[in-house]
């Protein structure tokens, strides 16, 4: 096999490895599933490893070492660091009254997610009636999940605190110096400053991106939507029901409509990514090539021409191509009025007609960004390469698929990953483009998402159009599990990754 891959031409090899990498493609997803079991395996060894450290402070452990299971920083402060040892004790009292005047009361219901939402009283005084609002279900889960965020850190530091009293205690039995609360600042002022640094976006991302991921992963396993809103209403769990709703397995009418949308919008969705991402990239490189070729003029002034095409915010180029294109826009009209057209092509109406029509204007918004990046890396690529191939009697061609290609490649792939994720999650496109439109219909029913719509734009869609929560966070799921995976397998099978110093 590896004669016959030699003896084929720069074009055969090409099609070759692309046939090659699709075909291998659900192998990868395969193998990336597969090695999950493997990964918890490892966090479990991790978690008993931790387990052990506390049984051994607890038998190896002084009495301070031993308060400090239940005072925090106690044996610290006894051994006079004071600065540590008064911290793990503000936090400790700190979570105790956030957990008894605040968070125990959420947590206790997050089983049931509240039982009472309102009841209407007659005021005994005025005779009126109002509402007195009692459990809210989107609060009970929201404070319940924070809750817990706050206990395992908690956990955390109470480990910490753990094995720094251990830690402490077996400097003093070796009669080493402790750091004093001077030398600890001064620590976090240089050789952990980097922990000084990370502290705040760290926790800027816990609180800002992944408590609201496990917020919306816990939504997709209740009934919450419009007829379930709080604080009128309460929803409940429903456990996977909407997950099966969404994948098919349901019996209703409804359940099969809503599966067949999902499957069509995510083949979409795929089909856009790729086109997408290859047409721009491609193009734009051969844009950059022609720029960039010896003989050409002017090579600043096409430069700038298509620099000042990013310069226009991207909604207003969309929102002028929607008009233009329009089945009363411009186009359509000079087309008539010339007699070239008998009737007005539906350029954004028609399903066919409008995925054609927005993978050509995303090409036309996004060549510039890709000639921009592809120009700096060629006037990278060494002169002595292409000298050397013209000497060997290789044609443009041939060192474009041996000199070109391969370099480009190894430099832009992560570029290529981040355009392909980011193009699976375009909502800027679809949404001013076309809006998701025309609808998309199964067997004379209307399906709540379009033609043209991606998994994101049919997520909006069914959030602020159809309140339908619970749905949209399982869509939610099932996008962030597609775009994990072929971002880590994209990038850990790409050249950049596997040869990472052919180029060095």
């Amino acid at each position: 096999m590896d004669l016959e891959y030699l003896k084929m031409s720069p074009l055969e090899k090409f099609g070759f490895n692309f046939k090659n990498f699709f075909k291998r493609l659900p192998l990868s997803f395969a193998a990336f599933f597969k090695a999950i079991p493997k990964k918890l395996y490892k966090l479990w060894l991790a978690f008993a490893g931790i387990f052990i450290n506390i049984g051994r402070a607890a038998k190896e452990g002084d009495w301070k070492t031993r308060t400090s299971f239940a005072v925090m920083g106690f044996g610290l402060i006894a051994r006079k660091q004071y600065l540590k040892g008064f911290l793990y004790l503000i936090f400790e009292v700190l979570f105790v009254l956030y957990m008894v005047f605040f968070g125990w009361k959420y947590l206790v219901k997050l089983g049931s997610l509240g039982e009472v939402a309102c009841k209407t009283v007659i005021d005994p005084l005025t005779g009126i009636e109002k509402t007195i609002y009692y459990d809210n279900s989107l609060l009970i889960l929201l404070y319940s999940l924070l809750t817990i965020f706050i206990a395992i850190a908690f956990v955390y530091m109470w480990y910490q605190n753990v094995k720094g009293n251990l830690l402490s205690q077996q400097f003093t039995e070796a009669h080493l110096r402790l750091p004093t609360s001077k030398d600890d600042i001064k620590s976090y002022a240089d050789e952990n400053y980097h922990k000084t640094l990370l502290s705040i976006p760290v926790l800027g991302l816990v609180v800002f991106t992944i408590l609201p991921i496990f917020f919306m992963i816990f939504i997709a396993f209740t009934n919450y939507d419009k007829f379930h809103q709080p604080p009128a209403q309460l929803f409940h769990w429903t456990g996977v029901d909407n997950f099966v709703t969404v994948l098919g397995g349901g019996i209703s009418a409804d359940s099969k409509v809503f599966a067949y949308t999902f499957g069509e919008v995510l083949l979409w969705t795929i089909v856009w990514a790729l086109f997408a991402t290859f047409t721009n990239y491609i193009l734009g490189m051969v844009v950059a090539i022609l720029i960039n070729k010896k003989g050409v003029k002017f090579k600043k002034l096409w430069r700038t021409i298509l620099v000042i095409t990013i310069a226009v915010p991207q909604f207003v180029s969309l929102m002028f191509m929607s008009q233009l294109l329009a089945n009363q826009g411009l186009i359509n009209n000079l087309l008539l009025k010339w007699g070239w057209i008998d009737k007005a092509i539906p350029f954004l109406t028609d399903g066919t007609f409008a995925r054609i029509t927005i993978i050509i204007v995303n090409i036309w918004i996004g060549i510039p960004y890709s000639m921009l990046i592809c120009t700096g890396i060629l006037m990278n690529i060494p002169a002595d390469l292409y000298e050397s191939a013209r000497m060997d009697g290789a044609g443009p061609v041939r060192a474009y698929m041996k000199i070109t290609l391969p370099y480009m490649l190894h430099v832009t792939t992560p570029y290529l990953i981040t355009q392909f994720i980011g193009n699976l999650n375009n909502f800027n496109v679809i949404f001013l483009l076309t809006g998701g439109n025309p609808p998309l219909e199964m067997d004379g029913f209307t399906t709540t998402a379009g033609e043209t719509d991606l998994l994101i734009t049919w997520l909006y869609k069914l959030t602020v159009t159809e309140s339908k929560y619970c749905l949209a966070s399982v869509i939610g799921i099932f996008t962030f599990v597609i775009v994990a995976a072929f971002s880590l397998i994209l990038y850990n099978r790409s050249k950049s990754v596997k040869n990472e110093e052919e180029f060095m």
